[in-house]
């Protein structure tokens, strides 16, 4: 009898799920239409420069130093050369530190970054909240989230929709949809991206090897 029961409750929820529409919505795209959103990713890009800018002039002060010392360690002795020793470390030290407390996972880029995204997510989320009861969708996906969509009739695409609702209070773009994804930056920036979230990967590495 229990085995009935739960084949019938199995049978009756899949029927459920089938009749109930999905709509997926591409949220990234919706982003980089919204001027105010860009404008604010700007600003976010003209810190995250300012901020490597820093890094780099750190960097370059500590090979500097760095060097000078490799040729005069041989000159050195008692605490003049534990001095010069202390002064290397504790340089490295503050480039390490200051790469996982801007570009680590839990560092300032990233909760910068979440402060500028929220208040245009919660706009989307309404708008995404307004179609889907318009449309009577029982489920919305966000294909800009790695969700692989083989095939997608662009009847079940309410990307559009979404913008329109929003752009009824935001001025028009002119940009195609193809290139007009947010935060895509040259290819030496993304590079130096790249180099600094690797550095910040290694930081937050050692630091729970530091703390084990």
């Amino acid at each position: 009898m229990k085995k009935i029961v739960l084949v019938a409750t199995f049978l009756f929820s899949l029927a459920q799920i089938s009749a109930q529409k999905i709509g997926v919505v591409d949220t990234n795209y919706v982003l980089s239409k919204l001027p105010q959103y860009k404008d604010a990713e700007n600003r976010l890009n003209t810190q995250i420069s300012q901020w490597q800018s820093d890094l780099q002039k750190l960097q370059a002060d500590y090979e500097r130093k760095k060097e000078a010392f490799e040729n005069e360690k041989v000159l050195l002795v008692g605490d003049q050369l534990k001095l010069r020793e202390k002064e290397i470390v504790d340089m490295e030290a503050n480039i390490q530190n200051t790469i996982g407390a801007r570009f680590g996972t839990n560092g300032e880029v990233n909760q910068l970054r979440s402060n500028l995204t929220k208040p245009y997510q919660d706009q989307i989320w309404n708008a995404i909240k307004t179609v889907s009861t318009k449309n009577n969708l029982g489920i919305v996906l966000d294909k800009s989230n790695n969700i692989s969509v083989i095939f997608l009739d662009k009847r079940y695409d309410y990307t559009e929709a979404v913008l329109n609702l929003l752009g009824k209070s935001t001025p028009k773009v002119e940009e195609s949809k193809d290139n007009a994804r947010p935060g895509v930056k040259n290819n030496d920036n993304r590079s130096s991206k790249d180099r600094m979230q690797k550095r910040a990967a290694s930081f937050d590495s050692a630091k729970e090897m530091r703390t084990k």
